[in-house]
């Protein structure tokens, strides 16, 4: 991924404001659920995280998730302009770029055939919902496997350890729309 000249990495950001607000790693760790290894990982730029990571991240360092989740540096026709970013098996597109200070972000995400989330699974106070637009995925959501096709939908709390794989031999694309309290 070739980086933006003036743009400040979403890894840096976070340590910055950690460090600025005098957070520790294991406060963090506790906080969002993430290994120390982990978050020094994303820190240092060597993983990227997924939406749902920078959410439990912002939430943590009690600052706006459109901090970590916009291009730092960008001007206001950029951000209204939608951009992708990679993380390990999937790329997502945010939809609502310009809705600093919102509850609500859309994403469009395309997630490789056959791959899943790198890392551990995903769990952010809140609400989400994946709309199907093309593929076979399987959303986990506790102990509980939800398998999907294009045209389906499913809506559940966020609250709870959930993971997206899939299991199709083709890329999947989904919107997902997260609600962050």
């Amino acid at each position: 991924m070739a980086k933006k000249k003036g743009l400040t990495p979403i890894g840096k950001r976070i340590k910055r404001v950690r460090l600025d607000k005098k957070i520790s790693l294991d406060t963090i760790a506790n906080e969002t659920g993430l290994s120390k290894e982990f978050i020094k990982k994303i820190e240092a730029g060597d993983h990227r995280p997924s939406v749902g990571t920078l959410l439990q991240i912002s939430r943590t360092l009690h600052i706006d998730s459109n901090f970590l989740l916009k291009e730092q540096d960008d001007t206001l026709q950029e951000r209204s302009n939608a951009y992708t970013k990679r993380t390990d098996n999937y790329a997502y597109t945010p939809l609502s770029p310009t809705a600093e200070n919102k509850h609500l972000k859309a994403f469009r995400i395309v997630v490789e055939a056959q791959k899943s989330h790198g890392g551990v699974g995903f769990q952010h106070e809140g609400e989400e919902f994946a709309y199907v637009l093309k593929g076979k995925v399987e959303i986990q959501v506790g102990d509980n496997v939800n398998s999907l096709k294009k045209g389906d939908s499913l809506h559940f709390n966020s609250g709870i350890k959930h993971d997206l794989r899939n299991t199709g031999k083709t890329d999947a694309e989904l919107i997902v729309v997260v609600y962050a309290p």
